[in-house]
């Protein structure tokens, strides 16, 4: 006899990274244009030395709601990468880069959940555990880009799954970007330290800018993938 249970329904996962990275992003924008409309003057963070993210959101409204949108963007950031990861180990090609994947994702989701829960408080305590948040966000999150982009590639070559050739090239670029950023914000603050503070708030919101648009491209590539969750539902009284 044929069962009456209705048939898995499967859920597609591209909207896991899309919203995982959009999250903090409109979170920063938001800061950033109620921290404009208090000091009554426009101010553009990508082209001028006016403001840093944490500083836009450390008072007030700004800082509720920048909380309000980064930590649910953090808890699913570190979803994005341990699907990603539990992907890539069922392949059966790159179980260590899987781990490593897991292991840095989570790593960088959770400093971004220390970054956000901590600021706006005052103290020596509370400002290293902001900016140590923020420097294992950006490097976990990066080393997480890296690896997702290798195995993907390696698995390309397999012939596991496809890579496309805009999705490959743009993960490159954007690391590289990201990796140029890091080391010209190191150059300068060697050789001109009165402009160290002004790269570090520019290259902050470029290299935020960067994650996103990395985020963007995994939810593409996994909508090219068709990753899907699948649920069920059993009728009662079995």
């Amino acid at each position: 006899m044929a069962s009456s249970d209705p048939p898995p329904r499967a859920l597609p996962l591209s909207a896991l990274p899309l919203v995982a990275g959009l999250l903090p992003a409109i979170a920063a924008l938001l800061a950033l244009g109620l921290y404009a409309g208090e000091a009554g003057s426009s101010c553009n963070p990508f082209i001028d030395d006016c403001v840093s993210i944490s500083r836009v959101a450390r008072h007030g409204l700004a800082t509720h709601l920048f909380r309000a949108l980064v930590l649910p963007g953090a808890v699913l950031q570190m979803l994005t990468w341990l699907i990603a990861a539990h992907t890539f180990a069922a392949a059966g090609h790159t179980r260590r880069d899987a781990f490593l994947l897991a292991l840095f994702g989570v790593c960088a989701g959770v400093s971004l959940v220390v970054y956000g829960s901590f600021l706006g408080i005052d103290g020596s305590t509370y400002r290293g555990l902001r900016r140590w948040g923020t420097v294992i966000y950006f490097g976990g999150t990066y080393l997480a880009m890296l690896i997702f982009a290798r195995a993907s590639q390696r698995l390309h070559v397999a012939h596991w799954l496809v890579l496309p050739r805009i999705h490959g090239r743009v993960m490159l670029a954007l690391l590289f970007f990201i990796a140029a950023t890091a080391l010209f914000n190191v150059f300068t603050s060697v050789v001109s330290p009165a402009l160290q503070d002004r790269i570090e708030n520019q290259t902050e919101w470029w290299g935020s800018l960067a994650l996103t648009l990395n985020f963007v491209t995994m939810a593409s590539l996994w909508r090219r993938w068709g990753l899907v969750a699948t649920t069920s539902l059993q009728r009662a009284g079995r």
